[in-house]
């Protein structure tokens, strides 16, 4: 599934929520997201007031998982077994929602024979808003840290996203949510009302290219905390 997608950047998402905030300037993420990276996610505050919080992909951070304990990916989250497993059981019954922005994601494409990352995006270049789950951890400092996980669908009927993946494996597909959906996602407090939102965004909406990756990976930033307003 996908690990690795491009998230916008300070000035986009100026336009995308209609304000200008200074203070996130003087903050940073890599122009690519990988696992364990910070990355921004758009969620509610107790008071259920929008924020944009700086958060590590992954639900559980490498640096969370126990001693001892065989390292696993919590990158995507399958909506199948949301509720049962434990990684995201906990936030999904509490309904902790949270939409991911992003320009593009990546994926593996076989048609050639061999793997080759492709770009997948909207068909106008917008940017898109992927559902997703948050949760908090108390870190060793004292501080309070943000990390958060996509949820995935079945793809194999879905005309673009079943292109992905090797030949013969399920083929899964990232939750986009419609522009004028995502609000009412936030706002969600009910596990059941929810599922009504995981479902396949219209391929004709979408576009796929070749996206070649980079010899070096975006350089890992170190760990940044708190609301960016």
């Amino acid at each position: 599934m996908c690990v690795n997608y491009r998230p916008p950047l300070p000035e986009q998402l100026d336009m995308v929520l209609g304000i200008l905030v200074d203070l996130y300037r003087d903050l940073d993420w890599p122009g690519e997201t990988w696992k364990d990276y910070q990355a921004p996610i758009l969620r509610l505050d107790q008071d259920r007031r929008r924020v944009l919080d700086l958060a590590s992909y992954g639900m559980v951070p490498r640096r969370h998982i126990p001693p001892g304990v065989k390292p696993f990916d919590t990158m995507n989250a399958r909506a199948e077994s949301l509720g049962e497993k434990r990684s995201y059981a906990p936030a999904w019954r509490r309904a902790q929602l949270c939409a991911v922005p992003m320009q593009c994601f990546y994926e593996p494409n076989y048609e050639s024979g061999r793997a080759e990352r492709f770009g997948i995006g909207m068909a106008d270049d917008a940017l898109f808003y992927v559902a997703g789950l948050w949760r908090q951890w108390a870190e060793a400092d004292g501080q309070v840290s943000s990390s958060f996980t996509q949820i995935t669908i079945n793809a194999d009927e879905h005309p673009l996203m079943r292109r992905f993946h090797k030949p013969g494996d399920e083929k899964r597909s990232l939750v986009i949510l419609p522009p004028d959906e995502v609000g009412d996602w936030l706002a969600c407090r009910s596990p059941e009302a929810a599922r009504s939102f995981l479902r396949p965004f219209p391929a004709e909406a979408m576009k796929t290219w070749a996206a070649p990756k980079e010899a070096k990976k975006v350089e890992e930033q170190g760990p940044v905390t708190g609301s960016l307003f």
